[in-house]
């Protein structure tokens, strides 16, 4: 079964966009393993809130600008 783990900053992809996400990994892990990988792909996004991660030292917060308009 393959498995699509997608952390995200909170609130900065649509629902749309989710759903397109994971669609199209779902496509990608069809593409490489063929169409009996569809029905047990699984792909979860993960969104993860404003200070929960970092990098370099420095802890993330997404600015308003970049967030998802619903």
């Amino acid at each position: 079964m393959p498995f699509a783990n997608i952390k995200v900053p909170q609130a900065a992809l649509s629902r749309a966009q989710k759903e397109d996400l994971i669609h199209r990994t779902t496509a990608m892990f069809v593409d490489f393993f063929g169409e009996v990988a569809r029905p047990t792909t699984m792909v979860l996004v993960e969104e993860v809130a404003d200070g929960g991660y970092g990098r370099a030292d420095e802890v993330f917060v997404v600015p308003d600008a970049y967030r998802a308009k619903e």
